[in-house]
C-alpha cells in the first residue's frame, strides 16, 4: 500500500518543479536593414524555492548566446534580440535561465532550458 502511494504521489511531486516557457515572438518577422530581431518570452515555475532575483536569462542561437533583459511593468517577462545573418531565411533558438535556489547548506545553482523555437525571415 505504501508503495502504490508513493508511485501515484511521485509525478506530483516531480511536476512540482517544472519550468514553463510561452514563446511570445511571431514565428515570421520581415527582413530589415539592422538584421536584429526581437524575441520574447514569459517564464513561470512552481519551484518555491527558485530565487527569482538571481535569473540570468539568455537566448541560444547556435554556440552563441544573447541577453534577455525584463520586460518593464511586465512580471515574468523577458526580451532581447538576436542577430540572423543576410540571406538566413530561418534561424532556430531555445532560451535558458540560469538561477539559484534555496537549499540544504546554502543557495545552489540550476537552469531551464525550452524547447527549440524557429523564427522565419520573410522577404
Amino acid at each position: 500500500m505504501k508503495k502504490l502511494l508513493v508511485l501515484l504521489l511521485l509525478p506530483v511531486l516531480l511536476g512540482g518543479c517544472t519550468a514553463t516557457f510561452t514563446n511570445l515572438t511571431p514565428r515570421q518577422q520581415p527582413r530589415n536593414a539592422n538584421h536584429l530581431y526581437p524575441v520574447e518570452v514569459a517564464f513561470r515555475s512552481r519551484q518555491q524555492s527558485l530565487r527569482w532575483e538571481t535569473i540570468d536569462p539568455k537566448v541560444l542561437v547556435g554556440s552563441e548566446s544573447y541577453p534577455l533583459r525584463p520586460v518593464p511593468l511586465v512580471r515574468n517577462r523577458w526580451e532581447g534580440m538576436i542577430p540572423v545573418p543576410p540571406g538566413t531565411n530561418l534561424i532556430h533558438y531555445r532560451y535558458r535561465f540560469d538561477f539559484l535556489y534555496n537549499a540544504m547548506g546554502g543557495p545552489q545553482p540550476d537552469s531551464a532550458l525550452s524547447p527549440t523555437y524557429s523564427l522565419q525571415i520573410v522577404d
